[in-house]
Order: C-alpha cells, then sequence, then structure tokens
C-alpha cells in the first residue's frame, strides 16, 4: 500500500529534520518497503500555535515521504515518530492499495515551484 507521511519538525537544524526523515525511512526498508520519495518544504508558521512535549511551536519545518509498505510498518513509523521529542506534528495518509490506483503516483511532492524555500540540498 502506499503512503504519505507529512512531518513537521521543530524549527531550527536542517540535521534534525533529515535524521528523522533517516530514521524513518529506516524503518520502512528493514520491513522491505521501498521509499517512493522524500521532499523538503522548508520552514513554515503553523496554523496555531501548538504544545507539544513541554514546548510552545509557532513554527516548524515541513518534509513529505511517500513510501510503500505494510499496514503494521507504517503503524511502526507512527509510533517511533510520536514518541520523537523533536517532533512537532505528523499524519501518515494512506494513498492506495491497488497498483492501478497507485501506478501513475510519482515520489516527489511540490509546494509550490516557485516557492523560495524549496531547497534541492535536502534530497542528497
Amino acid at each position: 500500500m502506499l503512503y504519505e507521511l507529512i512531518a513537521v519538525v521543530r524549527p531550527g537544524s536542517l540535521v534534525e529534520v533529515r535524521e528523522i526523515a533517516k530514521s524513518a525511512g529506516i524503518l520502512v526498508l528493514q520491513s522491505g518497503g521501498v521509499i517512493r520519495g522524500i521532499t523538503n518544504w522548508g520552514n513554515f508558521l503553523l496554523p496555531k500555535r501548538t504544545r507539544k512535549h513541554q514546548a510552545t511551536n509557532s513554527s516548524g519545518h515541513y518534509f513529505v515521504m511517500r513510501f510503500d509498505s505494510s499496514g503494521p510498518t507504517q503503524e511502526t513509523v507512527r509510533r517511533t515518530l510520536g514518541l520523537d521529542p523533536r517532533m512537532i506534528k505528523f499524519s501518515v495518509v494512506k494513498l492506495g492499495g491497488t497498483l492501478d490506483a497507485i501506478k501513475s503516483i510519482g515520489g516527489k511532492v511540490e509546494w509550490n515551484k516557485s516557492d523560495r524555500y524549496y531547497d534541492d540540498e535536502f534530497q542528497s
């Protein structure tokens, strides 16, 4: 099944964002899944102030990861991200379960192609 993870990490260091994306990706790969793509959306203001892990945040660093995996693997990714104190918010959405439904879906998710926050360096 194809899933899309949209995650918001506390702002500050791009290294933290990479570590979180890497740890989620390793969980998917170790269980036999496939990562279709990871896209860095950059820093944005949150819709409202959010309190998580005894800290209040008004902005966050967004990234998106599309991956194919089983349901239990997706639950493991959710559990792991929920325990990480660097995470502000995240959401995992199932994009499709059949080959016909997911064959044309790519791995890169653009926020806005003209957006100055997009960082190609995150992809490497």
